[in-house]
């Protein structure tokens, strides 16, 4: 059984940092690109970041350019999301996703995690 386990959100002021991590277990994590997304209230799940199987490559929305990071720890079988620059528009769930290739669709992730609070006050 594949899970996905976030963890790492939470309350930060306006231009401060978080690390969101997101633990896979029941698959063979290096085979898998990884990606964060994130949803607002009211609005749709929408693409933050992806990163390769191996690594490397990674992709980002022009609005966390230059603020975020993603990366991943394959001996660890974790992904992570290293957010800085915060901002009140950043506040979402966060969600990491697993999937065959990068993608920004959220339709081309197989697995999914049950996502992680990020609230960024003004």
């Amino acid at each position: 059984q594949v899970q996905l386990v976030e963890s790492g959100g939470g309350l930060v002021q306006t231009g401060g940092s978080l690390r969101l991590s997101c633990v896979a277990s029941g698959l063979t994590f290096s085979r898998y690109a990884m990606g964060w997304f994130r949803q607002a209230p009211g609005t749709e799940r929408k693409f933050v970041a992806h990163i390769r199987g191996s690594g490397g490559r990674t992709l980002y929305v022009d609005s966390v350019k230059g603020r975020f990071t993603i990366s991943r720890d394959n001996a660890k079988n974790t992904v992570y999301l290293q957010m800085n620059s915060l901002k009140p528009e950043d506040t979402a769930v966060y969600y990491c996703a697993g999937g065959p290739g990068t993608s920004t669709r959220g339709d081309d992730y197989d697995y999914w995690g049950q996502g992680t609070q990020v609230t960024v006050s003004s």
